[in-house]
């Protein structure tokens, strides 16, 4: 554990660094290959706040860096993601928005993968997406977007212009933005006095549990538990009124805050918080042994990987989320060891994992020939690409995971 101290995002705090990851690119900027040599670099590591719990990055990269014209994650690309989208929304349409003319904002709304089924309930809505590329896509499937970043100033003019909200949501977006107290003070702004803010993103305990490390990367600045979130709310005049586990991510939590005395809490705050103190989730010694065992996959990926290639067998990636960006550099996995990723995602396609510089191709070159390995980047989608792959495996194709150990399936 290193020593180094900085300041909270959240309450101003002493963060203390527990883990480093190393020189790191952003990790959704897939470059095309005459590009390649122009990648930005950061460090990338993390700390806890010894005040607030919230566990969070070091170094920051600008916003503006993450999220642009280029920005190149779509939401709907996975199945399990339209299907778990669309259930959001329904379930939204049944609860709090049920009541007379409703109105929801969705901050990062992406391709609108959520907020199409909202638009074809005909129910006012409003996504907030400063990466004009999706956004024009989810404007495509009749999603009314603002291009900006939310912020309180964003919050204050939506509310001039379209009304308070029922309801604010935010899916993977609000770990990302480092100012979020600008984003809790607009939600005062915005909201109606009843109004909640309901957010789910990947959670610590997973992470810590399933040894998810390559969840950590630029776009990931806060790793939020219920203690931390929790905490977050109250220097806000929010209160945590429930926490839902969802399956995204390889298991995240959904949250949703609102006005103190506004709501009762759910018997799952209690819950979820004594199991956390149970597990000494926010305890230095368990950030200090994350920190140990993300060291020892790195060395037994690496020989596994050194160990195939020397036996002559050859190992494809499969999936180029942004988690591969961290795995492969931090691994220091190059085209020696993998020579290209496949991915459905057509914007990645003919690009290279930013850093490592592996190629990105479509998925139909898994098959062309099939390699003896797959390495799976893209784990908190396994069931359902095992599954599409069936035939892969029929003719003696193995699959590489590293999370939570590294092991051959």
């Amino acid at each position: 554990m290193t020593t180094n101290d900085h300041d909270c995002r959240v309450c101003g705090g002493r963060v203390r660094e527990f883990l480093d990851l190393g020189s790191q690119p952003t990790a959704n900027g897939f470059l095309p290959p005459e590009e390649a040599d122009g990648v930005f670099l950061f460090r990338l590591a993390v700390g806890a706040c010894e005040t607030c719990t919230m566990v969070q990055l070091i170094d920051e990269v600008p916003q503006e860096f993450r999220y642009h014209a280029d920005y190149r994650y779509r939401a709907s690309g996975s199945a399990s993601h339209r299907q778990h989208f669309q259930r959001n929304a329904q379930r939204f349409l049944r609860t709090e928005l049920a009541g007379d003319d409703p109105f929801i904002v969705e901050i990062g709304c992406n391709d609108g993968v959520m907020l199409g089924t909202i638009a074809e309930a005909g129910v006012r809505h409003l996504g907030v997406e400063p990466s004009t590329t999706v956004a024009a896509i989810a404007a495509s499937k009749g999603v009314r977007v603002l291009t900006e970043f939310f912020d309180e100033a964003t919050a204050a003019a939506v509310h001039d212009d379209h009304g308070p909200a029922d309801v604010v949501f935010g899916a993977n977006t609000v770990c990302h933005i480092s100012h979020v107290g600008s984003v809790l003070r607009g939600l005062d702004k915005l909201l109606k006095p009843r109004g909640v803010f309901v957010f789910e993103e990947p959670y610590l305990g997973t992470l810590v549990d399933q040894m998810a490390f390559d969840q950590i990367y630029d776009e990931h600045v806060f790793y939020f538990s219920v203690t931390s979130v929790r905490q977050m709310a109250s220097r806000y005049g929010f209160e945590l009124v429930d926490a839902e586990h969802t399956p995204m991510h390889g298991g995240g939590i959904r949250y949703t805050l609102a006005r103190v005395g506004a709501r009762s809490p759910a018997p799952a705050v209690a819950r979820l918080l004594a199991d956390e103190h149970a597990r000494k989730l926010t305890d230095p010694q368990t950030h200090a042994r994350f920190a140990g065992n993300v060291t020892r996959i790195r060395r037994d990926l690496l020989a596994l990987l050194g160990e195939i290639k020397a036996q002559g067998r050859s190992v494809v990636g499969y999936g180029a989320p942004a988690k591969c960006t961290t795995v492969t550099n931090y691994c220091g996995i190059g085209t020696d060891l993998v020579p290209f990723v496949c991915d459905s995602t057509p914007a990645k396609q003919g690009h290279l994992v930013p850093g490592s510089n592996l190629p990105v191709r479509p998925p139909a070159a898994f098959a062309d020939p099939y390699p003896d390995y797959a390495l799976l980047f893209a784990w908190n989608h396994a069931e359902e690409i095992m599954a599409n792959e069936a035939a892969f495996s029929a003719t003696g194709g193995r699959w590489i995971r590293y999370i939570p150990e590294v092991h051959v399936v």
